[in-house]
């Protein structure tokens, strides 16, 4: 995608795309292959203050354009959300290895139905599998 494009998908996000927000969008959509961090992206983008791209997290994740992900490593990861409904409250299954603490999308597998007491309105759930990555696997 052009700079243009990355451009319009913040606009029609709702987000006013300024340089560094394109920027930051760019990056994430063109490097950022798996479940990310702040940190990660720090990484990727030295020039950027850990306070403006923070920000610019929050911002995307409450427009849907990421989803946080709580994979039990103590660190908050994002993910590219690649769902058509952004109003979801549903989501798909995340593995993490707990050995790198890198973690995946399944996107192909919608976390299952759980039944839920009634009255009760469902605002978000995740389902992280744990296990060892091949790599680390491969290390031993």
């Amino acid at each position: 995608m052009s700079k243009e494009e990355y451009t319009i998908s913040l606009k029609d996000a709702g987000i006013h795309p300024t340089p560094g927000r394109v920027e930051i969008w760019k990056t994430i959509n063109e490097k950022m292959h798996e479940a990310f961090s702040l940190s990660d992206l720090e990484n990727v983008l030295l020039d950027m203050d850990k306070s403006t791209l923070f920000r610019a997290l929050s911002l995307f994740a409450e427009a849907h354009l990421l989803h946080p992900i709580d994979d039990g490593s103590g660190c908050q990861k994002y993910c590219v959300c690649h769902c058509k409904d952004k109003n979801h409250h549903h989501g798909h299954v995340h593995i993490t290895c707990t050995k790198c603490h890198r973690t995946w999308c399944l996107e192909d597998e919608e976390i299952p139905k759980v039944p839920v007491p009634d009255n009760f309105e469902i605002l978000e759930a995740e389902y992280v599998i744990k296990g060892i990555c091949p790599n680390c696997l491969n290390e031993k």
